[in-house]
């Protein structure tokens, strides 16, 4: 009877069709694309609070101090406290254009207001005297467009532009004025009817909610989706369970983007901007596990934290092909960037380095999460590119807490430890391989 390898199995070939399907959902890739697109915005106003409560702390005092701070903070409401107007209508431009709608910047124009259809009409403020809260109308509040809204930004990007493309595409809904007009007027008008149905629909649904029930959609979506989803998939088990089960598909040759970058990374990036937004105005940091903390002490080299494998590699490694990709590897790694690693050594359909390439990342979240629930670094408040060096990155993470070296020097020996029996077996495996060939 013929042996059947472990990547002709059956359910091998089967999940991978399933995970390729899931990586290529056009929703799911248009929420990566528009993160991706705004990421730049949030490491800005990362730097830009970091250098608010640590450097100009160090070197100003008294009015000084508030002036210069003032750089930091309308650079915060530039960027983190706008989050759901800005999200929404790239949300709204990315899926219409992945879904081959030829006006991607009417979606998301629509995605926008739509947003600011449903938010509250009145909103309270307090004086800067102090005292009651007030009720004003017609007001925008950096409470209803920016981190706490984010989520429901991301909803109602979604759902307006699917039913604008859906609506858009019904032909008598279209004002056909030929060819004798310019061609960007000619689509304005295209879209016309659909932007005066769907807005008109999301305001009547407003209304309703503010008359009838006394709320709002964006107030509904935080409280009734957001929270919990953010809390089952944020917590430290769900948190563990859904990045290792990414790093496992890279097993079958797909990319961990797939359940990283679609669902857990959206809403670890909600986290990580309250925590900006807490340590901006010196309020508790309310969430330890965030866009910050996971790739930082769990990505240390890239996925599987594979700068251990490397270490481990040049340690005890025998086999010349794979220390030759250690050496080739090493420098990329030091940015997180371990494509030779994955490949070459390789990561893809070798079983043998799976247990440590799963597990490695899973115990960095775990250590980092106890060493910030008890006190003994900060939380992550800084949201870092992601190719930014070990121990570098923890520092900077934690907003210039050196602890933090500590801690990721600790998951970097305790990672090695853990690749080097297996880089033995692997040593092993290729062998025999390389003999049987």
């Amino acid at each position: 009877m013929k042996e059947v390898s472990f990547q002709e199995s059956k359910f091998v070939e089967k999940f991978t069709i399933f995970a390729s399907k899931m990586g290529n959902e056009i929703h799911l890739r248009s929420l990566r694309d528009a993160f991706a697109t705004i990421m730049p915005l949030y490491i800005l106003a990362g730097l830009a609070v970091l250098i608010n409560n640590t450097v100009f702390v160090w070197l100003l005092s008294g009015d000084t101090l508030t002036g210069a701070q003032y750089w930091g903070t309308v650079i915060t409401n530039g960027t983190l406290n706008i989050s759901s107007l800005l999200i929404a209508p790239v949300i709204g431009y990315c899926l219409s254009r992945n879904k081959g709608f030829d006006n991607p910047m009417a979606a998301a124009i629509v995605s926008l207001a739509a947003l600011v259809v449903m938010m509250p009409n009145v909103v309270s403020v307090t004086p800067l005297e102090g005292g009651e809260s007030v009720a004003v109308s017609g007001a925008l509040t950096f409470g209803n467009v920016g981190t706490q809204a984010m989520f429901a930004g991301v909803i109602i990007g979604l759902i307006a532009t699917e039913l604008f493309v859906w609506i858009s595409g019904i032909k008598k809904l279209q004002i056909d004025l030929g060819d004798s007009i310019p061609p960007s007027v000619g689509k304005s008008f295209n879209v016309l009817i659909p932007f005066i149905l769907l807005l008109s629909g999301f305001g009547l649904i407003s209304a309703v909610l503010n008359n009838v029930f006394d709320t709002n959609l964006i107030q509904m979506i935080t409280t009734l989706i957001q929270e919990p989803l953010r809390t089952v998939t944020t917590g430290l088990v769900g948190c563990v369970i859904l990045y290792s089960l990414g790093n496992f598909l890279w097993l079958l040759g797909i990319h961990q983007s797939v359940i990283y970058s679609s669902i857990l990374e959206p809403l670890l990036i909600v986290n990580m901007t309250q925590n900006m937004a807490a340590y901006a105005a010196g309020e508790a940091i309310p969430n330890i596990i965030n866009v910050a903390l996971v790739p930082g002490f769990g990505m240390m080299g890239g996925s599987g934290s594979t700068i251990c494998l490397l270490i481990a590699t040049f340690l005890v490694g025998r086999n010349k092909a794979t220390r030759g990709v250690a050496k080739m590897a090493f420098v990329p790694g030091l940015f997180n960037i371990n494509e030779p690693v994955i490949f070459g050594y390789p990561i893809v359909y070798n079983i043998s380095l799976i247990i440590p390439f799963i597990l490695t990342p899973a115990l960095g979240i775990i250590i980092a999460y106890a060493a910030t629930a008890m006190h003994f670094m900060n939380e992550c408040v800084v949201y870092i590119p992601w190719t930014t060096p070990p121990l570098l990155s923890g520092y900077l993470a934690t907003a210039g807490d050196w602890r933090a070296i500590l801690v990721q020097a600790l998951i970097l020996i305790l990672g090695v430890l853990l690749y080097i029996p297996f880089v033995k077996i692997n040593d092993v495996v290729m062998a025999k391989t390389m003999g049987e060939e």
